[in-house]
């Protein structure tokens, strides 16, 4: 598994301590200091089976800057999402865990850990 992180992102802290509780190995992405490419995030996407805005913090100063909470949800819009996500991966939610199944989660609750547990123990 690889978690998609922040170190200094309480839900991050959380989900690795949940992870380490459990035995459950991962390797760790410092994803704002290594950004994700449009395509590695396009593809995280569909593993999540979620739409950009749909991980996007349109809180950030970042996003708010851009008026992002304002921009389209739709097919036609999702690339200048993608686009702004890859430019400021703080604006990415955290933490997104790549399961070794081929599936992901953003692990921000107990019961997205708890999933990404079980699916790592099938």
């Amino acid at each position: 598994m690889e978690i998609w992180h922040n170190p200094a992102c309480s839900k991050c802290a959380g989900a690795r301590a949940t992870l380490d509780e459990a035995r459950v190995p991962y390797r760790l992405r410092a994803y704002l200091e290594q950004p994700p490419s449009a395509a590695e995030l396009t593809e995280v996407l569909r593993r999540l089976d979620a739409r950009a805005w749909d991980v996007c913090r349109t809180g950030e100063p970042a996003a708010v800057a851009q008026g992002m909470a304002d921009w389209a949800r739709d097919d036609a819009s999702e690339a200048r999402w993608i686009e702004a996500m890859v430019a400021h991966p703080e604006l990415i939610q955290r933490p997104i865990l790549l399961l070794d199944d081929g599936g992901a989660v953003v692990g921000r609750t107990p019961e997205a850990l708890d999933e990404a547990v079980r699916r790592t123990g099938e």
